[in-house]
């Protein structure tokens, strides 16, 4: 801690942010000054620890325009003593008003990655040091066009005939395989993707999927080629059964569209959607660890 000097950026200062190299590079990231554009990302928001003039730690809330939530820390990145990053989100923490939600931005297949984990190790450590705490994890899948297995002819797919029907098979899913920009959602509008997928995702009607198995639903998926990458907001079962060809289908829907991407994001304890995604075609891109504050901070 020896001459560290701790504190939030001021405006102009988007580069001094940016001087340390990111440990990280090949996680997909909207950059720094891109966020401060767009107004998702603010001066006084962004804390840095500096060592004889040299950025070592740096952190970066983020709280896009029109958000209903409060912000999140969304970058983290040290180069220091995990002390030093606990200090730096101590004083941060003291300045935003306390400590709130830690999204975790890793690799895919992170825990196996020698290299990774010896980025990852020190600023996790300093996130628990803080008070900070793991409370789950999503994976973020891609498919990007190959090829699909083929339908048994088991189900048959078609567009939702409205809102009413797509409703009401939510209000029948416990629990949806696929939720991507669950975060975003709840940020942003306050919407909770699992119950009310259509407050949030206000596309065509037909851009919902309902897989049946002789007349009865099994299954229904939303698809949206428009968002930010083409998707699956939201994908719920009624029987296990049709996950693979449901998953497919809104891949086919999407590509259709002219998609050369798809992102599905799922919880990482979730084994059989998992492993469901992998034999569809989808590949493990990132990985994102969400830590929340503690009941009682650690010492």
């Amino acid at each position: 801690m020896t001459d560290v000097v701790i504190r939030p950026l001021v405006a102009g200062e988007e580069s001094l942010f940016d001087s340390m190299p990111d440990p990280l590079p090949q996680l997909r990231q909207i950059p720094y000054a891109d966020g401060v554009a767009g107004g998702g990302y603010r001066p006084e928001h962004t804390w840095v620890a500096l060592r004889a003039g040299r950025v070592v730690g740096r952190a970066a809330w983020l709280q896009p325009p029109g958000a209903v939530g409060v912000s999140w820390l969304e970058r983290f990145d040290l180069d220091a003593e995990p002390e030093v990053g606990a200090a730096l989100l101590h004083a941060a923490h003291e300045a935003l008003g306390g400590p709130g939600r830690y999204y975790a931005a890793l690799p895919a297949h992170w825990r196996r990655r020698p290299e990774v984990l010896a980025v990852v190790e020190a600023p996790m450590r300093a996130a628990r040091l803080a008070g900070l705490v793991e409370r789950g994890e999503r994976l973020r899948f891609s498919w990007t066009g190959t090829p699909l297995p083929a339908s048994s002819g088991r189900y048959t797919f078609r567009p939702a005939a409205d809102p009413a029907e797509i409703n009401a098979l939510v209000a029948r899913i416990t629990e949806p395989d696929v939720l991507t920009g669950v975060e975003t959602a709840q940020a942003l509008g306050g919407v909770d993707l699992a119950t009310d997928p259509l407050a949030w995702f206000t596309g065509p009607v037909d851009a919902w999927r309902v897989a049946s198995e002789a007349g009865e639903p099994v299954g229904l998926v939303g698809t949206a080629g428009d968002a930010c990458y083409p998707l699956i907001p939201y994908l719920g079962l009624l029987d296990d059964a049709v996950r693979g060809e449901l998953l497919a289908e809104a891949a086919r829907v999407l590509a259709a569209g002219g998609a050369r991407e798809v992102l599905a994001d799922v919880e990482a304890h979730r084994v059989a959607v998992v492993a469901e995604l992998e034999r569809t075609g989808f590949r493990q891109v990132r990985s994102r660890l969400l830590f929340e504050p503690a009941a009682t901070p650690a010492a």
